[in-house]
């Protein structure tokens, strides 16, 4: 952590793309950031606002064109192993081996995280007991529901017990008892002192579960603040209105 408690900070973060149709563009434009352990931040933003690239980049994914960024004191340029063994990070592309079962699954990602080898079979039941996933652990992951394979993949990003999660678009593919139960356990994590980054399109969620929110709009941060705080700042009350209302103003 940083001396001032920051688990995730981001200071001035810059990436720039070169394509061949719009030739240079900067996906991410002086991003600035924190998260603080205990704190829940939502990063909210329409599709092409930046958000994908700028979480790519904190785990390490993809590298900065300009400005700094940390998780848990590593920095993402200089210590990427340092960064990716404090971070459970679960994008909305987060791909599952097809033939693995979910318990094997688990396995693999404790050996790839180093966990003691005497551990990994108690760490791996405690999990699929977490997330309730005992009934299917056998089978192959080819052969679950996209809510079975979700919760696998939650699952997956807890394997070594990281002080910081990176969530983006969690409750894809959940039925409403999986994601109620999904937002029970990120609040449960919130109260053990974990820094998450959670990145939705579902405005409720986002107004049930973040301490913070941070609205991103053409690869800028359009204001960060506390839901009371921009309902104040933008006079409207429901998160989606007061989306709609900040985009305007840009």
């Amino acid at each position: 952590m940083s001396v001032d408690g920051a688990a995730v900070r981001v200071e001035g973060l810059v990436k720039v793309f070169a394509d061949r149709h719009r030739g240079t563009f900067r996906a991410v434009d002086g991003v600035s950031f924190e998260c603080k352990g205990g704190e829940v931040l939502g990063l909210l933003g329409p599709n092409g606002a930046g958000k994908t690239t700028t979480l790519r980049i904190l785990s390490t994914v993809l590298l900065p064109t300009e400005g700094k960024a940390t998780i848990a004191g590593h920095d993402c340029v200089k210590d990427p192993v340092g960064v990716r063994g404090s971070l459970g990070f679960l994008s909305a592309n987060t791909g599952l081996y097809p033939r693995l079962t979910p318990r094997e699954t688990l396995a693999f990602f404790g050996r790839l995280h180093h966990l003691p080898e005497e551990l990994i079979e108690a760490r791996v039941e405690e999990l699929l007991d977490l997330f309730d996933l005992k009934d299917i652990a056998g089978r192959r992951c080819e052969k679950l529901s996209t809510g079975q394979r979700q919760r696998v993949s939650l699952a997956r990003t807890l394997v070594h017990d990281p002080p910081v999660l990176i969530l983006d678009e969690p409750t894809t593919g959940l039925d409403i008892l999986g994601t109620s139960a999904a937002m029970a356990f990120l609040q449960e994590k919130r109260a053990e002192g974990r820094a998450i980054l959670f990145s939705t399109h579902v405005m409720p969620e986002a107004e049930k579960l973040c301490d913070r929110i941070a609205i991103l709009h053409r690869g800028r941060i359009l204001a960060t603040g506390t839901l009371e705080g921009l309902r104040v700042q933008t006079g409207r009350r429901y998160l989606e209105d007061i989306f709609h209302v900040l985009l305007a103003s840009t």
